[in-house]
């Protein structure tokens, strides 16, 4: 399939499976008459693939040491990214940032990495399933920065278009995302 194609399909399968109309409350706090749920779509193995594949597409010449972000959107996104990358020959890491450390055995803020690897240094792209203002994404991009990772890019699938943009510009952080939110409600 084409990534024309793909994109097509894709865009098809979150509206069916994960946009919505109705009053809903944001993550940001913010109303909204319209919402995306992507858990469907991300746990959808047709959906999984999409995703996987047309964000491997965006993000494979950026010379990608990591991927992941915070709980939950992230993890399954991360954790396909890695795959289809070792498939594709040029393999991304995947982890994620708890929104609060484990209060027990390791008591890790960011899972995925085998012992006595870090972050420091590395290449990281931050990604998220639906951004509203990037406040949660910016959580993410502190904990991995703190860590001493080089973070070069937020990733999303759909960009409600509220304010992210203004959020990663002020942050220096490049911003990317596979569609708007724009596009779902002209069609």
């Amino acid at each position: 399939m084409s990534k024309s194609a793909s994109r097509a399909r894709l865009f098809e399968i979150i509206r069916r499976r994960s946009f919505g109309r109705g009053e809903v409350t944001l993550a940001s706090g913010r109303k909204s008459d319209f919402y995306f749920n992507l858990k469907p779509t991300m746990l959808d193995p047709e959906g999984a693939t999409l995703l996987a594949e047309l964000t491997y597409e965006a993000l494979k010449d950026d010379k990608l040491d990591f991927i992941g972000g915070l709980e939950m959107g992230a993890v399954p996104l991360a954790g396909a990214l890695a795959q289809i990358s070792w498939i594709k020959g040029h393999p991304i890491a995947a982890f994620f940032v708890r929104k609060k450390p484990k209060e027990h055995g390791a008591k890790l803020a960011i899972e995925g990495l085998p012992k006595g690897e870090t972050l420091a240094g590395k290449r990281v792209v931050i990604v998220e399933d639906v951004t509203t203002t990037g406040g949660s994404a910016m959580k993410a991009v502190e904990s991995v920065r703190e860590t001493g990772a080089n973070v070069v890019l937020v990733l999303t699938m759909v960009d409600r278009e509220e304010g992210a943009t203004d959020t990663f510009g002020a942050a220096g952080l490049p911003f990317r995302s596979l569609y708007k939110a724009s596009e779902f409600l002209k069609a």
